[in-house]
């Protein structure tokens, strides 16, 4: 079989018939601990935790699970940000056999216990302080779990060799510290195979009740040597690489290009809480961080952030940005404070992140990509409507993806799985074009797409050319009702700072050779902020929220 046209951008060494070793996620821990070692894994306010440390924490976590009933079968729901006990409880839980199912700080509570209900979590961990125990005891409460497990930082950083236990409350409620006490910190990992599910991973839930990614041990190991491979000869790959961990690694992305990943390669993580640019930029200066991924609003903040030229970048080696277009403008300010490009590629929570990568040797011309397939994943675009049919190179149509990392269904929804699923290729939803040298350009989501006089209308593509306008930082293009195009599209913008205001007739002129004239936006609105996901991402469904509620004010 002739290779793909994408492969000679590849580096050097890596083909696209890449096959990943089928690994559960247990013995694939407990191999880069005992690899590793006294390496340092987790640098978190100073403190630093080393790669045998970490094992031995989750392996007396796994020991306690395993204590309480905690097996194969089992949901474990983790309610934690970036801190060192979602890595221990991350691995703990899939040491004991069970699975995990993560959930979101910024869900509200009938999502939470949803979420909750619909994996059948026997056991929920959250962080001991405001708000997730006054969330998860609310959960408790209502019945949405019957035990919960609170987390005490300190405990992480422990000298005990044996924590002592201490009462926290009503019997179905423990500190880990209980969890941990008469334990052993061997690792030992109850009997899973590649193909038993690892993570019940909740998708964004934009329309209607949330659905769960049956993510396998093997989909993340595959997703992860995928990476592994691609990065091999990248200047920031290895375990001299220094990764600050802002993105929440409740998240797919971080939970599989960062945390996995990078524990492969015996890398130290840096993690933060929460982005705050002042504090990113000392440590990247202090931490002498080599690889940091943001999302757009990251850069726009760092970029904008009076004083950063003051800050010393230089350690920087790779940094990316996804979820959502950048300015032209925040591109080239933070090529010139860092000396690098950003890099970005594209992925999702049933890829296990894993689709598409920038490669390092990006030909001229290819401005907008997200880049190519990666190593062993098979991606081609196909007609919407008749998704058997493979479309010519640039038309525009869905992503069809197939390949180890790829998950075979939803929990509980067979409806939406056979709807998903063409053969052993995911149908993604996502309308993209590919060149003829492989490299793919996102367009739109098929939900998000609007139909306007009978025309599609691509908000992605609005919001690109919004972006190019000197004064737009931020931009989301929602559709609207309109009586006589059917939908129209509504452009929210926020503006740079010091940048004045203009009229829609003199947004109009300035897309005037950008866009046409049916993607033209219809209604402008400037605000101070937009709507963003847990992860940073703009949402559109919060806006169209938003926008319809203040419609009935």
């Amino acid at each position: 079989m002739a290779s793909p046209c994408w492969e000679r951008f590849y580096p050097p060494g890596i083909t696209a018939d890449f096959v990943p070793a089928r690994e559960t996620l247990s013995a694939f821990f407990i191999e880069l601990v005992e690899r590793h070692g006294d390496q340092i894994a987790i640098d978190f306010n100073d403190h630093q935790i080393s790669y045998r440390q970490l094992g031995a924490l989750a392996a007396r976590l796994a020991d306690g699970l395993k204590q309480r009933g905690i097996g194969p079968g089992d949901t474990v729901a983790l309610y934690l940000p970036n801190s060192p006990f979602h890595p221990a409880f991350f691995f703990a839980v899939l040491l004991a056999g069970a699975r995990v199912t993560h959930l979101s700080p910024l869900d509200a509570v009938r999502e939470l216990a949803f979420k909750c209900r619909d994996s059948e979590a026997r056991l929920l961990v959250a962080l001991d302080e405001p708000p997730f125990a006054d969330m998860a005891l609310r959960l408790l409460g209502e019945g949405a779990v019957a035990r919960l497990v609170l987390c005490d930082e300190a405990i992480a950083f422990s000298e005990q060799s044996t924590p002592t236990a201490r009462s926290v409350g009503p019997a179905n409620v423990e500190c880990a510290c209980d969890l941990m006490a008469n334990t052993a910190d061997t690792l030992v990992a109850a009997p899973v195979a590649a193909d038993d599910v690892a993570v019940l991973q909740y998708t964004g839930g934009t329309t209607g009740e949330p659905k769960a990614a049956m993510l396998t041990h093997g989909n993340l190991t595959s997703a992860t040597r995928i990476y592994q491979a691609w990065f091999s000869n990248d200047i920031n790959s290895g375990p001299h690489a220094v990764v600050l961990a802002v993105l929440p690694l409740f998240h797919i992305m971080a939970l599989v290009s960062i945390l996995l990943r990078r524990f492969a390669d015996g890398a130290r993580l840096v993690l933060l809480r929460r982005f705050e640019v002042t504090k990113v930029l000392t440590l990247i200066s202090r931490k002498r961080i080599t690889g940091f991924a943001g999302v757009p609003t990251m850069w726009i903040a760092i970029a904008n952030h009076p004083g950063v030229e003051n800050h010393d970048l230089s350690s920087l080696q790779r940094i990316s940005s996804g979820g959502a277009p950048l300015a032209v403008e925040t591109h080239e300010r933070i090529r010139s404070l860092t000396g690098h490009a950003l890099r970005g590629g594209w992925g999702m929570t049933e890829t296990c992140a894993a689709g598409t990568n920038l490669p390092v040797n990006m030909p001229p011309g290819k401005e907008g990509s997200v880049g190519l397939p990666l190593p062993g994943i098979m991606i081609d675009i196909v007609d919407p409507d008749q998704p058997q049919r493979t479309l010519a190179p640039g038309d525009i149509g869905e992503i069809r993806i197939s390949g180890p990392n790829i998950c075979t269904s939803y929990w509980r929804r067979p409806a939406e799985t056979k709807a998903s699923r063409r053969g052993d290729a995911l149908l993604t939803g996502d309308l993209a074009r590919m060149d003829e040298d492989g490299f793919i350009y996102i367009v739109e989501r098929k939900k998000d797409l609007i139909v306007s006089s009978g025309y599609n209308v691509y908000p992605l593509a609005i919001e690109n050319a919004l972006l190019e306008h000197p004064a737009i930082a931020e931009a989301v293009v929602i559709g609207v009702k309109d009586a006589y195009r059917g939908e129209a599209a509504k452009a929210f913008v926020v503006l740079h700072p010091g940048k004045a205001p203009f009229s829609l007739d003199e947004l109009r002129l300035f897309l005037s050779d950008r866009l046409g004239r049916h993607e033209m936006p219809q209604a402008l609105v400037f605000r101070s902020d937009l709507p963003k996901t847990s992860v940073g991402k703009y949402s559109r469904k919060m806006l169209r929220d938003q926008d319809a509620a203040n419609g009935m004010e």
